[in-house]
C-alpha cells in the first residue's frame, strides 16, 4: 500500500510503500501526530522515513486492493 506524507515547506511530497494494512496505517500516524514528536514507517525494501509531526501537511494511505495492470486485465 502506498502512503503519501505531504510536507510543509517542500515542493515534493513522501510515497512510502508499507506492508501495513490501513486500519494499521491510520493508527501509526494518528498515534505520531496525537502524542509523538515524529511519524515513523518502514516501506517495503527494508528503508525506515522518520518525519517530524510539526511539519506534516496531509497524509494520504492508499487503497488495500490492488489494480489490474494490463491490456487484459478488463475483464
Amino acid at each position: 500500500m502506498d502512503i503519501t506524507i505531504g510536507v510543509q515547506h517542500l515542493a515534493r511530497e513522501l510515497v512510502v510503500e508499507s506492508d501495513l494494512s490501513a486500519q494499521e496505517a491510520a493508527a501509526t500516524v494518528s498515534a505520531a501526530i496525537s502524542g509523538g514528536a515524529t511519524l515513523e514507517l518502514d516501506d517495503t525494501r527494508g528503508r525506515r522515513v522518520i518525519v517530524p509531526t510539526a511539519a506534516i501537511g496531509y497524509v494520504e494511505i492508499g487503497s488495500e486492493q490492488a489494480r489490474p495492470v494490463g491490456f487484459g486485465a478488463a475483464n
